[in-house]
């Protein structure tokens, strides 16, 4: 695992998304992504990529509504894979199956390949450079991008393209749209407690922890004060934040609360909502 994934960080663990046809949905994740199913009833599945630890949920409301335009929620998950190898070796199956891509880049951080789900909800593939040659300036790291060689990273593929997703690939990162960045900062920065480390202009803010380049990023692309989707939209349910200890944890709802926040328990989780209606589900690491 990554050691931007794991203690004493707090990072991006798990997506729930509601889709409309869950069997879709399962063609795309299972089928072509090479996702374990962990568990499935009739309308919910539960995915992985070693079999065990669950990446994805995904749900299929009885009453769903396509994806709603212009709207806060869910820009893009990110699923980091282990090596670039790995993820030349994905790209192969797409390109295989023709499945169409919007975007790939590197980014001297990382390198990334973006493609849609069938609801439209944004998927980010990618694998890290070595962190030794990121570059920092007092506390923000730089992210560029340009076009990605994707000739020269088919050339890297190999032939576990069809043996599914390596089981050591994690959740990396989630991007979500924002109606006001200044109430987005205050809720990830003061009372999450994530670190500020790329700012820009307002329009996009990367929020990490123990020196990554960000477990969440929120832009306000789809417009200042731009309204939730309503509740029956396909698209993200809640993320889970995993905190390092149950006093990480405790601290950060302390903060929210004290900003105007709330917080519920529900079993051994903790749920708030941020600034922009997205639902943020907080657990404390395992191990």
């Amino acid at each position: 695992m990554s050691r931007y994934h794991r203690k004493p960080n707090t990072y991006v663990r798990e997506v729930t998304l509601k889709v409309a046809n869950l069997e879709r949905s399962l063609g795309f994740y299972k089928d072509l992504l090479g996702l374990h199913v962990h568990e499935q009833t009739e309308w919910h599945a539960t995915l992985s990529a070693d079999a065990e630890t669950p990446l994805l949920q995904l749900e299929q409301p009885n009453d769903s509504k396509p994806k709603q335009k212009h709207t806060t929620g869910l820009y893009h998950f990110a699923l980091l894979l282990p090596s670039r190898t790995a993820l030349a070796s994905l790209f192969s199956r797409l390109n295989e199956q023709h499945y169409p891509l919007h975007g790939a880049a590197d980014h001297d951080i990382s390198n990334a390949l973006y493609l849609d789900d069938p609801d439209g909800n944004g998927v980010e593939l990618y694998v890290d450079t070595d962190p030794d040659t990121w570059v920092w300036h007092g506390g923000k790291i730089d992210v560029t991008s340009s076009p990605l060689d994707l000739r020269s990273l088919l050339n890297e593929a190999e032939d576990i393209s069809r043996k599914g997703m390596p089981a050591n690939t994690i959740m990396g990162h989630i991007h979500l749209h924002g109606a006001d960045m200044k109430s987005m900062k205050e809720f990830y920065n003061q009372g999450i407690g994530f670190d500020i480390v790329v700012d820009n202009l307002n329009q996009m803010t990367f929020f990490s922890s123990g020196g990554y380049h960000h477990h969440v990023g929120v832009n306000l692309w789809n417009g200042v004060g731009a309204p939730p989707p309503a509740v029956n939209s396909v698209g993200m349910k809640e993320y889970t934040l995993v905190f390092p200890s149950k006093k990480d944890r405790q601290k950060a709802g302390q903060r929210l609360e004290e900003l105007g926040y709330e917080t519920n328990l529900a079993g051994e989780s903790f749920y708030t909502t941020d600034p922009s209606s997205n639902v943020v589900r907080m657990v404390v690491a395992s191990n």
